[in-house]
Formats: structure tokens, C-alpha cells, sequence
């Protein structure tokens, strides 16, 4: 089921929202919480709820398409996006070049 983003990004960005404890793994198969400075230098997840139209080309004729879509999971760069709250939710909003890849199952 997907979520609908109440931001619209712009260019080549993308609204992610983060994984929840569950999805992320942060709590163990026997239900023991995996501390937050356990994973403390690894990339941030989540699940893409909206997609930028892309970024113009050098000529600024022709849109690029985007290597991402609404409900791709995706890690990205734990520095490369700025977080947004609506209505006590959480977002973030990240450029596709922080976007390291794609989970494909």
C-alpha cells in the first residue's frame, strides 16, 4: 500500500520517509531494541512517497528521467537530506544524488 506525500518535491528530489523500527531491522526477530549508536555510521533507509519531475538537462530542453519511484525502498547518504515534519510525521526530503541504491527485494 502506498503512502501519499503531502510535499510535492520539486526537480530531482525525492520525499522519503523513514523506516519504522520494525522495517529497518532495529529490533531483533526476539523483540530485543538494537541500540541507535549500534548503527551509527550507516546509511540511512527508507521508503519513497514522492518523486520529483526530474532535473532539467544542460540544454534545458529535455527533463532527465528518475532512477527512483513511489514505494522503491532506498538508502541514501545519513548527510545528504533535510528533514521535514507535517502533522507529526516525519520526512525526508533528499536530492536522487544522495541516493545510494534501490533494495530490490
Amino acid at each position: 500500500m502506498s503512502e501519499k506525500s503531502p510535499i510535492k518535491p520539486l526537480g530531482d528530489r525525492v520525499v522519503v520517509r523513514p523506516l519504522t523500527d520494525e522495517e529497518s531491522g532495529s529490533i531483533s526477530m526476539s523483540g530485543i531494541i538494537i541500540p541507535e549508536t549500534a548503527k551509527k555510521e550507516v546509511p540511512e533507509q527508507g521508503m519513497v512517497v514522492a518523486v520529483g519531475e526530474g532535473k532539467w538537462n544542460e540544454d534545458g530542453d529535455k527533463r532527465l528521467a528518475m532512477d527512483v519511484k513511489e514505494g522503491d525502498r532506498v538508502v541514501f547518504s545519513k548527510y545528504g537530506f533535510d528533514e521535514v515534519k507535517v502533522e507529526d510525521k516525519e520526512y525526508f526530503i533528499v536530492s536522487e544524488s544522495s541516493i545510494l541504491g534501490v533494495f530490490t527485494s
